[in-house]
């Protein structure tokens, strides 16, 4: 009885966490959906707002005393927001990774395409549309970046700003063609950026200012990226997404929109007396990031996770001011920093880290509080796929390798539910004998147990470690880009989105898109088969009708818990299941020959 009681309370425990995660997931991805729909319907209707902008208008015949009306603008937009949006040219991106364009006002990244990432479609498979990151200034959803310099409140002409038109030497930046962008102030002094991007998502930018002048200047390199409007998020706790920063060697990543939005600007360090150097800030989303990078030896007096309301718009984003530095008349200063525009991709972020020497810049992959838990299984994964070249087969392999791992702790769990069952008779008989005393008869089950060899907890045991496995996997598999629209074999065409396939409208014979409640695919419904043959191997040890029933349900219950998470883990658990199968007959055989050779000797 002892056994059953644990064995269903954690067996509860477990439906209740799945439950929640199930709740936390299904709705985030509804909402999702209806998000994409409306980005689809806006879409339409900016296509069709610049189609009718297009169309020559008549001219306006204007009678005796009146004058020309100007152009209607939004009221909300200040002339020099205005004069920030007048197009100035741009420079071409060009990368195996990237493409997009700096616009060369305010020589802005605002516009970044990844060009080996597709957008996700509704249902969570690829669409046809490659992922925008970043995205033009002056519209609703503006997401840029840009670096400037910081000038003393009465040389603030001094420098260069946002409405700033720069001069390029090239149209085209690309891994071997950097561009150099320059300005002219009104004194004489000159200001040039040499921007340099790699093969993959790092952009460097190196700061200059040439002082012609017969007056010193004060300045302070800076950058900032903004992001206009509040993301969609998936609001689920396994996962970070939204503001992030590395300050001082202290990760900050507790920050959402909201809390940035009720509680404003988040600054790394708040004591002046003290000073900041190297670190990150940007913004982060389940597969993609927008980082700057100020240089690890420079010393920055400022760093700052930013709130503000800009033309009615929440707008969030980072921003940095390295320290005020003299540039005597005659001289040249110069700073070098950095912009990370791209995937979260671990082997490429990790190397990063490493070469450039940027402080726990791999943690922006929310890895988790079991993160050396976590890690270690996405590193065997993705090794198993460089020698399988499939993420799904190899999740078949690192099964098999966990299984015989933990072999000898099942085996002992299984070889104590051998005994459990073999001694039925037995516990059956203890409690027809003290069925009106509850204590003899407790007394007398324990010491039964100990003769027996039976340890109450055995059936426990195995699924402990399978829930660390379990949490780790899922984890995994959501927030690491490297599985996502990877294919398994047949129908599953993305081992990180659920089993597309499902009997309810006949394998897509009937073109009817079920609700995610009841469509259940070919995977949960396996694992779900899988489940109820394992707990047909377990003892039937004495039960009442209401823990019968409860046992019962299990398989069916997590067969419907089980259709919404992704495929790679419901393959996981399937097979598992399947190796636990196999595993628990043979251990409970042998054991079984080995009682019976005991008894007959």
């Amino acid at each position: 009885m002892g056994d059953n009681k644990n064995f269903i309370l954690f067996a509860v425990i477990s439906l209740g966490i799945m439950l929640g995660y199930n709740f936390l997931y299904a709705g985030p991805r509804q909402a999702e959906y209806q998000r994409q729909q409306q980005q689809q319907q806006f879409e339409q209707q900016e296509a069709a707002r610049l189609s009718a902008e297009a169309t020559p208008q008549a001219p306006q015949t204007l009678g005796q005393g009146q004058t020309p009306t100007p152009q209607a603008s939004e009221e909300n937009i200040t002339s020099a927001e205005t004069l920030a949006m007048a197009d100035a040219g741009f420079v071409r991106i060009e990368t195996p990774e990237l493409s997009g364009s700096i616009s060369l006002r305010g020589a802005r990244f605002d516009d970044l395409t990844l060009v080996k990432h597709k957008a996700d479609n509704p249902d969570k498979t690829a669409s046809d549309k490659n992922v925008q990151l970043l995205k033009k200034y002056g519209s609703d959803d503006a997401y840029y970046a840009s670096f400037n310099w910081a000038a003393t409140r009465g040389a603030k002409a001094s420098v260069p700003d946002a409405s700033t038109a720069w001069a390029a030497d090239k149209n085209l930046l690309t891994p071997d063609s950097p561009v150099t962008l320059s300005w002219v102030n009104p004194a004489g002094a000159k200001f040039l950026m040499r921007i340099e991007v790699d093969e993959n998502f790092m952009f460097t930018v190196t700061q200059t200012v040439i002082n012609v002048t017969d007056q010193a200047l004060t300045i302070a390199p800076s950058a900032e990226l903004r992001r206009f409007g509040t993301p969609k998020t998936s609001k689920l706790l396994i996962l970070h997404e939204g503001p992030i920063g590395m300050f001082d060697g202290i990760l900050e990543e507790s920050l959402n929109y909201d809390d940035l939005k009720e509680d404003g600007n988040f600054v790394g360090k708040p004591d002046k007396s003290e000073v900041l150097t190297g670190g990150w800030m940007g913004i982060t989303d389940k597969f993609w990031m927008a980082t700057l990078i100020p240089n690890n030896k420079d010393v920055i007096q400022r760093a700052r996770l930013t709130y503000a309301k800009e033309r009615g718009i929440d707008t969030y984003g980072a921003d940095y001011a390295q320290a005020w530095q003299t540039v005597p008349a005659g001289a040249t200063v110069e700073t070098t920093n950095r912009f990370y525009a791209g995937a979260k991709i671990v082997n490429i972020i990790d190397d990063y880290e490493t070469t450039l020497k940027i402080k726990d810049f791999g943690k922006a992959i929310d890895w988790g509080y079991l993160w050396f838990f976590t890690r270690p299984i996405f590193v065997g994964l993705h090794w198993l796929f460089g020698v399988t070249g499939n993420y799904g087969v190899a999740i078949l392999l690192m099964t098999v390798i966990l299984k015989l791992g933990l072999f000898p702790l099942a085996s002992k769990s299984y070889v104590s539910m051998q005994h459990m069952k073999t001694a039925q008779p037995k516990i059956k008989a203890l409690q027809e004998r003290y069925k009106d005393d509850k204590q003899k008869l407790q007394q007398e089950t324990m010491a039964l147990y100990k003769s027996e060899k039976i340890n109450p907890m055995a059936g426990c045991l195995p699924m402990i470690p399978q829930m660390f496995i379990f949490f780790a996997l899922y984890k995994t598999l959501y927030v690491t880009i490297e599985m996502r629209h990877q294919p398994f074999f047949g129908w599953i065409k993305d081992m990180s989105a659920a089993d597309p396939l499902t009997p309810v409208n006949l394998f897509g014979l009937i073109p009817w898109d079920p609700p995610s409640m009841i469509a259940i695919g070919v995977l949960p419904i396996l694992m779900g088969i899988s489940m109820w043959l394992q707990q047909r191997l377990n003892p039937q040890t004495s039960m009442d009708p209401m823990q019968q029933k409860i046992m019962g349900m299990l398989p069916i219950l997590f067969t419907f818990i089980m259709a919404q998470f992704s495929a790679g883990l419901v393959l996981y658990w399937t097979w598992n299941n399947i190796l636990s199968i196999a595993q628990q007959s043979y251990i409970m055989k042998r054991e079984k020959a080995r009682m019976e050779a005991r008894g007959g000797v």
